[in-house]
């Protein structure tokens, strides 16, 4: 009999066709209340704050905003996996801006992690060697040090955070473009992709952002950094995406524990969920109870996983990753129902339950396998320490 690992194995027709149909359940699972590992017991729409039709900008703001530009752009640099001072082979681009005299850059984290050397550009495209001073992955930031020349334009921190219908400019380095502004409307706060491995609490505004744009800043029209682009949501049935940022202000305790060289990783277990199931992330119990039956996934509700990362805690416990035959039935594949007794019923879940804790923190996973309950306990990785 031949197996298959779930990533990547053979799925039926009308296996795909009742997955495709999950989709929708599970999309519509994700738009709903979620836990926010920042704030437990807290339902993400409760704190969400967002305008239900932004007014297009006025010609007087984008007047405004565009005035602005000689200000913002030369405090904006191109960050780049790249070393000086020659630079043949990119490996990544985003954006960062300088936040203080003596070459601070903040930007976003996912744009410089895993990187063994970094770069930037300033406005001049001059290229200037960069450091990595600390990171909060959860949080999407990261602050850089970089030796540029006395008197290179810096901006400020927001004292206060933004309001939603507050107009906004933005500069980043996406589609290609080198430090291009963007305007737009701050649309909602304390947004929320839905999925623990993205930054709760962002601001959303919809300025047209790309990849690229990632590490940029998101500055009011006092000239202000109120954000750092962070992420992109592409939605089908709307005119453009919608961009989030994750918000900053000059109090940030955040800002504080980087400047003192903290670098705060994300837990993880080091498990995926991929192939034909990758956007079941959060596939409600109905939906379970549905393709159950079919991939021989037992009676209750939980999560199960297609991967697992080498030398991970979940490979260290023994954790085992769904693995189907060639008529898509399970042969193999742990059932994840709790994490220290929070009951979980899919990966998003379980994804949240774990961003609770830390790094170096022992959980206890209760699991189904082949039918029988089992304790497994594992101690959390930081998520730098593990690569696939």
């Amino acid at each position: 009999m031949n197996l298959r690992s779930a990533a990547g194995g053979a799925v039926r027709p009308f296996l795909v066709a009742l997955l495709t149909g999950l989709l929708t359940a599970g999309s519509a699972q994700q738009a709903a209340p979620v836990p926010s590992p920042a704030a437990p017991g807290q339902n993400v729409q409760d704190r969400r704050v967002r305008a239900a039709a932004p007014a297009p900008l006025s010609a007087q703001e984008q007047a405004t905003l565009q005035a602005l530009v000689g200000r913002v752009r030369p405090a904006t640099v191109r960050v780049e996996q790249c070393p000086t001072p020659a630079c043949t082979t990119r490996d990544g681009v985003g954006t960062g801006v300088l936040i203080s005299a003596d070459g601070l850059v903040l930007t976003a984290y996912h744009v410089i992690e895993g990187a063994t050397v970094l770069s930037v550009q300033t406005e001049n495209r001059t290229r200037y060697r960069a450091e990595v001073v600390g990171y909060n992955d959860q949080d999407d930031l990261a602050l850089l040090r970089v030796q540029v020349p006395a008197g290179t334009p810096f901006l400020p921190l927001a004292t206060a955070r933004p309001a939603v219908g507050d107009i906004a400019l933005a500069i980043g380095n996406g589609g290609g473009a080198f430090l291009k502004t963007k305007v737009g409307r701050l649309t909602g706060l304390d947004s929320d992709a839905g999925r623990a491995d993205f930054p709760p609490g962002t601001l959303e505004l919809n300025a047209p952002l790309v990849p690229g744009d990632s590490g940029g800043p998101v500055v009011n029209t006092r000239g202000e950094v109120t954000g750092i682009v962070s992420y992109v949501s592409v939605n089908p049935q709307a005119r453009q995406p919608q961009s989030y940022a994750v918000p900053v202000t000059a109090a940030d305790p955040r800002l504080a524990q980087m400047k003192a060289g903290v670098k705060l990783d994300a837990p993880v277990i080091g498990i995926f969920l991929g192939g034909p199931f990758s956007d079941l992330f959060f596939l409600p119990a109905e939906g379970f109870r549905k393709l159950a039956p079919l991939l021989k996934l037992g009676d209750t509700p939980g999560a199960f996983f297609t991967s697992i990362s080498r030398g991970s805690p979940a490979e260290k416990a023994g954790l085992r990753p769904l693995v189907l035959n060639d008529d898509a039935e399970r042969i193999s594949g742990d059932i994840v129902t709790a994490v220290n007794g929070k009951r979980i019923v899919n990966f998003g879940e379980f994804q949240y339950a774990v961003r609770a804790y830390k790094p170096g923190d022992t959980i206890t996973l209760s699991v189904l396998r082949d039918g029988k309950p089992l304790e497994i306990k594992l101690t959390l990785a930081g998520r730098s320490t593990l690569r696939n």
